[in-house]
């Protein structure tokens, strides 16, 4: 695919004749993507970099992307100008990026001021929506989108006489298969990444029930949580009563879960379409089985759809009008659609541009590799509601870990579900009330 994209993108660079040709200017881009996804970020970049000789990006990963937020932050308040142009920032540091005023350099505007050309309406709506103000204007570029598919092991499941090519469509149907390969020697049923994000955010939007007042906070960054309402509650109690019979297994925050399916410990997982890359390289691509969320049918007859998650691309102020050149002729690259394509087949994060996905389609991936396409048609399985655009509260990094915290009390057995998201409510709004926008 390279030679296609290079030649794509020497046609889509719009270099500043004032440009020295000899040394290129350096711009730094702090990332939050290890592993097997940061690898894969990394051949972007080399891409771009050996494309052209204007401009050499420097991808520098910070760690979590809660830690490459709170590095940035202390970069640019330090004022000693060791900030990075670019900072990849997670969907739940939006409100706290969008309150940020002087420190951020709106994309919108960047592509204006530097004429670099950018076609908004090549994206998908609803990457758009998450990261865009009222009035649709676009404040950070988005990369690497994802949202919440069902894994499951073909393997484990022919072994414990379920049939390999039929998946679980709702939840209870779940803990009957969970329950039928933990009786065939499995350890473990069931396990989810990133449970406050895909096992309760996404989960809300599923159902179409409300995370939070206000429009889950689109409308007031300070509006109150609503997770201790009886869908929740039912939800979470469901899943400490499987956790005794090793139906559903705890493993642990973020994407640390993911070992227990890669490694065959578990047979099912609820986790990132960015995953999939990683999931289907330590199980094999006829293994790794991927389709839609669980519901719970007793809520709602079918599904409404799940939302964006992963990351986007924030622009920090101090910075020279030569390097956010630069930023802007970089950012060009990505959203070109044989980027994006690449980007997608790699990882499984989902082409945020309507182009990318034509392209992966026509080319025959998801003829060679069924699943991939899960994450698309989730994501527009139908029009947006209040309750399943996403969240944008203030402080809800902050508020993650409480509702992590108060999950883990539940699934040590400490709590009830009805104790731990009355206590996730009480403690998490007094958070999002000293949030100032």
């Amino acid at each position: 695919m390279r030679h296609f994209k290079t030649l794509s993108l020497a046609a889509c660079l719009a270099l500043p004749a004032s440009m020295a040709a000899a040394e290129p200017l350096t711009i730094e881009w702090w990332h939050g993507n290890g592993g097997s996804i940061g690898r894969s970020l990394q051949v972007l970049v080399d891409d771009f970099n050996a494309a052209q000789d204007e401009y050499f990006v420097s991808a520098i990963y910070k760690g979590s992307y809660t830690e490459t937020l709170t590095a940035a932050i202390a970069a640019y308040r330090a004022g000693q100008n060791t900030h990075p142009s670019i900072v990849q920032v997670f969907d739940a540091g939006t409100a706290t990026m969008m309150a940020a005023g002087g420190a951020i350099y709106p994309v919108h505007e960047l592509f204006a001021d530097t004429g670099v050309e950018f076609d908004q309406s090549k994206y998908i709506p609803a990457v758009l929506a998450y990261y865009s103000t009222a009035e649709g204007e676009l404040l950070s570029m988005p990369f690497n989108s994802s949202t919440p598919v069902f894994y499951w092991n073909k393997e484990m499941f022919k072994k414990a006489g379920l049939d390999p090519e039929t998946p679980p469509k709702t939840w209870p149907e779940v803990a009957e298969m969970g329950r039928k390969l933990v009786e065939s020697g499995a350890p473990c049923g069931f396990t989810p990444q990133w449970q406050t994000w895909a096992l309760i955010e996404n989960q809300a939007a599923w159902h179409n029930v409300p995370f939070a007042k206000d429009e889950n906070g689109f409308k007031n960054p300070n509006a109150e949580l609503l997770i201790n309402a009886p869908f929740f509650v039912n939800h979470v109690q469901a899943f400490a009563d499987w956790s005794k019979d090793k139906i559903f297994v705890y493993g642990g925050r973020e994407g640390k879960s993911t070992e227990l399916f890669s490694a065959g410990t578990c047979g099912m997982h609820l986790a990132s379409s960015g995953s999939a890359g990683g999931i289907r390289a330590a199980l094999g691509k006829d293994v790794a089985g991927i389709t839609m969320m669980p519901y719970w049918p007793e809520v709602v007859d079918k599904p409404q759809n799940s939302f964006i998650g992963g990351a986007t691309n924030w622009v920090l102020k101090g910075k020279t009008d030569e390097e956010y050149e630069a930023v802007a002729t970089f950012f060009s690259y990505l959203g070109l659609p044989e980027t994006q394509a690449k980007w997608h087949q790699l990882t499984g994060y989902v082409p945020i541009t309507i182009e990318a996905g034509e392209l992966t389609r026509a080319a025959g991936f998801y003829d060679e590799n069924p699943g991939l396409d899960i994450a698309a048609k989730q994501l527009l399985l139908n029009p947006p509601t209040p309750n399943s655009r996403g969240v944008r509260l203030g402080n809800f990094p902050q508020v993650r870990d409480i509702v992590d915290e108060e999950l883990e009390a539940v699934w040590s057995g400490t709590k009830t579900a009805q104790q731990a998201l009355d206590d996730a409510v009480e403690r998490g709004n007094r958070l999002i009330a000293r949030f100032k926008p």
